[in-house]
């Protein structure tokens, strides 16, 4: 019989707290392959210290240094008080922002960021410079082991912080350069003026958004000029272009908020608005938001976020007593747009000639859009395509960051062994039937169409856009061969032509399984590359067994378990800045060239030397 006194009463300390509960601090946790993983948060957690001290007009640089597991943050601000450096880091609720005026418009109100990061640190180790005198303090795991005094020191102001992300709380964690150099990057068009400096590269935007904007599209495919508008607390940035969607990227107080929330839901209903008046023409908000890609920062005093992780705006007012943020963004951009367009013909004009080609295509699909979603809701009672897990995205909220996923697979052997070992909470499983259709070039009809992507839209929910998607990670495992290598090509070219948004915000990944297993009486290894199978030969010796899989469905149930559950190795599918969409797809997807075949052979994530049966499927993929 469960028992309930005095002596089931437990009072944590703040260490203890944050290590036991860290999700209520930085979110999910995570080993790294997803952008809001915790490891990034920490990171962003201490820089943003740094930018509040650039905003107070201290400061100018940071450098930012980061390995496999170490974190080195160095600012040029005041420092932290010599007296109170070891307070900021280790007493929760301890800052300097709670009674400054001139910090109003800063994300790190709480006194917690800090004190998260030295928590769930392994390392953590915090310097101060200030007025010729230096102080610093080492900690493992939140507890202080280290306490320097006071030293005489040439240092310009400005605080060091270095830590090492505690590898029991993020187990086998790696940092994605791709997911940095973004963080990076928001910081330094949020700050101009301010020059980031990270492994050595340097970051600086003299434009803000507009720099945002052009480094994020291409030129010939955006159908005008990205339009910039800019005052003391809004900054907005939009264009138009040929991809499918919607795509925004937001922000509060410098803080990235992936999730929107009431700012970006004004600029959303106000560009109709704006937009609407000046054509005098009632055209559908679908219609004029289609293609957009649009960036939106706006500062405002003590903002309300609904979670610690600050991803989606939740406050009403832009200050206690001041006007509504959904006025104030309608008020400034039916100024600012209503002008541009009457002092601008050319962009006016290309802008509707943007809006009325999404009427257009929106009605002819129309017919045929109603039809696929009537067989799609026959599909879902019938066939068994769809394994569903339990709970969703959409059950909570997107900032908990329930790990929820989907597995996109072929054939009845593998989804077989994927559905015997998932985990039926939070893990679905998708079976296509087939090669999936090579939709380059090819419009939205055919989303509606082809029975597979159809069904598949409907799966995760995202005929409407992404705000609905029904789980957090949208994982493709298809089999480690040559048609394993092309129904992933063609996976990926569907969700780039139709749903580019899924892969920008970081929900496309591949499922890694292994290559090899390596097993002698005593004990069994799985390899993922021949490096590893050939460390696992010299471990368990050479008489071991050596099992190779190619497809899914050779790997029994009970192995895939292993393979899918906590030690997950997904790769994130990232855009790089040195292409678009459409240079990609038409790159791989379009008509063959002998530099394509090239690239793909040279590019192979195994090495060919060691393993030629690879190379010669990929050899024959490149044909």
């Amino acid at each position: 019989m469960n028992t309930y006194t005095e002596d089931q009463i437990r009072t944590l300390d703040w260490r203890e707290h944050i290590r036991k509960r860290p999700g209520m601090y930085i979110g999910k946790l995570g080993n790294g392959t997803a952008p809001d993983d915790g490891i990034y948060v920490l990171t962003k957690e201490i820089v943003d210290n740094s930018i509040d001290e650039h905003m107070m007009g201290f400061g100018k640089r940071i450098d930012i240094t980061i390995t496999d597991s170490r974190v080195v943050i160095r600012d040029f601000g005041r420092g932290i008080p010599l007296g109170k450096v070891i307070d900021c880091v280790s007493k929760i609720n301890t800052g300097g922002k709670y009674d400054s005026e001139a910090f109003q418009k800063s994300v790190g109100l709480n006194g917690v960021g800090a004190k998260a990061v030295n928590a769930l640190s392994a390392y953590f180790k915090v310097q101060s410079f200030r007025d010729g005198e230096t102080k610093e303090a080492t900690f493992r795991a939140g507890e202080l082991v280290e306490d320097v005094p006071v030293q005489i020191t040439k240092e310009p102001n400005g605080t060091l912080l270095t830590f090492e992300p505690d590898n029991d709380v993020f187990e086998g964690f790696r940092f994605q350069p791709e997911f940095l150099e973004d963080l990076i990057w928001n910081y330094a068009y949020l700050n101009a003026g301010l020059t980031l400096k990270f492994n050595g590269a340097t970051y600086h935007s003299k434009n803000g958004l507009l720099d945002l904007l052009k480094n994020k599209t291409n030129e010939e495919d955006n159908r005008y000029k990205i339009v910039h508008f800019k005052s003391t607390d809004l900054e907005i940035a939009f264009t138009h272009n040929n991809q499918y969607g919607e795509e925004y990227y937001s922000f509060v107080n410098g803080q990235n908020t992936t999730q929107g929330g009431t700012h970006l839901a004004a600029f959303r209903e106000s560009i109709v608005k704006v937009v609407r008046d000046f054509y005098k023409k009632e055209y559908d908000p679908a219609d004029i938001r289609a293609s957009i890609v649009a960036a939106v920062a706006i500062r405002i005093q003590e903002p309300v976020f609904e979670s610690q992780t600050k991803t989606k705006l939740g406050s009403q007012h832009i200050s206690p007593n001041g006007a509504t943020i959904r006025s104030f963004v309608n008020d400034f951009l039916r100024t600012e747009l209503d002008n541009y367009l009457h002092k601008n013909k050319e962009t006016a004009d290309a802008l509707e000639a943007r809006i009325k080609q999404s009427e257009k295509e929106r009605k002819e699909i129309s017919g045929i859009r109603k039809l696929a979603n009537e067989k799609a809701k026959k599909a879902n009672l019938h066939n068994r395509k769809l394994r569903d897990c339990r709970v969703h995205l959409t059950d909570v909220k997107k900032d908990e960051r329930h790990n929820t996923t989907i597995f996109i697979t072929e054939g009845d052997s593998a989804s077989g062994s994927l559905t015997k070992a998932r985990d039926v909470q939070t893990q679905a499983v998708f079976s296509l039937r087939g090669k999936p259709l090579n939709c380059y070039g090819l419009t939205k009809k055919i989303v509606y169409q082809n029975e597979e992507f159809n069904l598949l839209q409907h799966a995760l929910n995202i005929e409407e856009g992404i705000e609905n998607l029904r789980y957090s990670r949208v994982v493709v495992a298809t089999d480690a061969d040559v048609d394993g290598m092309h129904i992933r090509l063609l996976l990926l070219t569907f969700f780039l032509q139709f749903f580019p948004d899924l892969v920008k915000q970081g929900h496309i990944y591949i499922l890694e399984t292994p290559l090899f297993r390596v097993r002698n009486k005593k004990d069994t290894m799985y390899c993922y590359t021949e490096k590893e199978k050939q460390q696992a030969l010299k471990k368990l010796g050479a008489t071991a067994e050596i099992t190779r899989f190619k497809g899914l469905g050779e790997i029994s149930p009970d192995e895939f378990g292993r393979f899918i559950g906590k030690d997950i190795r997904l790769i994130p599918i990232v855009l790089k800045k040195d292409g678009g969409i459409k240079e990609v797809l038409e790159y791989y997807m379009g008509k063959n060239t002998p530099e394509r075949q090239l690239h793909i052979i040279d590019n192979l994530r195994i090495e060919l030397d060691e393993a030629p049966e690879e190379a010669e499927s990929l050899a024959v993929l490149a044909q």
